[in-house]
């Protein structure tokens, strides 16, 4: 019989999706007491685990890492032979391994346990002797591997890997991790692009084409021109504050119908309450304002006065998009 590709892929993940959901079934208050002792740990979180096991571990490790939870990957084999020197008192163990029976693992647990470790461990067998030598143990519950062999790790390292990527989420939600710490941690890449603030492209000082309500119009034109951003922002006279913003656009439709910019001043034209963004906001959030209101220029605004511009090409610069 010939076999077919797409409903053996298919088979594979819906397989997996079960093993997933089997997880979400036998997860209990051994989660909730796995965050709170990840949250109270001083010093790192130690990741260890053997073959495809170690490689998820390697995985989570990055991603507690990147997410505000100081994590190192420790292969147990290396651990035997002198690597156990990296875990401190102040060290929460999070050991992995299906079986939990792992010979290399295993090994290191005496030690671990004699230092006063708190450890952590997921497996598929809650009477391994890893389950039980754990302070807390995170059960998978999951019943076969998608391998039609049911040898190769397939549903239970996909179930371990979304185990573990739940606990790191559920860790940083409740330590208030945000994306400014998360840019902290990702300063390069797209990543930290992404994550950049407003503040970091802006133009400003006596790069921001400003003028008040009474100036004519063609001094206002001309402070435009000279600025080159295709706009202008109008404050008012006594506090410096934002009232306004003429563009070239709005010069334009002036014009068009028919106003004489000799005799007009840039209060005549000007938009009122135009949009504006805090500096401290992510520049995807700029962007996503000129999108909806189909605009070019945005004021950078503190305390209702003018601190900055960005313009839609800064943002294009800046390879956030």
């Amino acid at each position: 019989m010939d076999k077919n590709p797409l409903e053996i892929g298919k088979k594979v993940l819906n397989e997996e999706k079960e093993a997933i959901l089997s997880v979400i079934e036998t997860l209990d208050k051994s989660f909730v007491d796995a965050v709170n002792l990840i949250l109270n740990t001083k010093g790192k979180l130690i990741i260890t685990g053997m073959g495809k096991s170690g490689l998820i571990g390697k995985k989570l490790s990055a991603t507690f890492s990147s997410t505000g939870t100081p994590a190192f990957f420790l292969h147990p084999a290396e651990a035997i032979h002198g690597d156990l020197g990296v875990i401190s008192k102040e060290d929460t163990i999070l050991a992995i391994s299906n079986s939990g029976e792992t010979p290399e693992l295993m090994a290191i647990i005496p030690t671990i346990k004699r230092w006063g470790n708190k450890i952590i461990s997921i497996t598929n067998n809650p009477n391994s002797s890893l389950a039980k030598h754990s302070d807390i143990h995170l059960f998978l519950n999951v019943k076969k591997e998608a391998c039609p062999l049911n040898l190769a790790p397939t549903s239970t390292s996909t179930a371990t890997l979304a185990l573990g990527d739940a606990l790191a989420v559920a860790v940083f939600e409740m330590r208030g991790f945000t994306a400014e710490d998360f840019a902290k941690y990702h300063p390069g890449g797209s990543l930290g692009k992404k994550l950049m603030k407003v503040k970091e492209i802006m133009h400003t000082g006596e790069k921001i084409p400003i003028v008040y309500p009474n100036t004519s119009l063609k001094n206002t034109v001309l402070v435009m021109s000279e600025k080159g951003f295709g706009a202008t922002f109008i404050i008012d006279d006594k506090e410096g504050n934002l009232i306004g913003i003429i563009t070239d656009g709005d010069l334009r439709r002036f014009i068009n119908k028919g106003g004489s910019i000799d005799k007009s001043q840039a209060k005549d034209i000007m938009t009122k309450n135009p949009k504006y963004i805090d500096g401290n906001k992510l520049v995807l959030e700029a962007l996503e304002i000129m999108e909806r209101y189909n605009i070019t220029v945005l004021p950078v605004v503190e305390n209702k006065k003018p601190i900055g511009l960005i313009h839609l090409h800064d943002i294009l610069k800046s390879g956030v998009v």
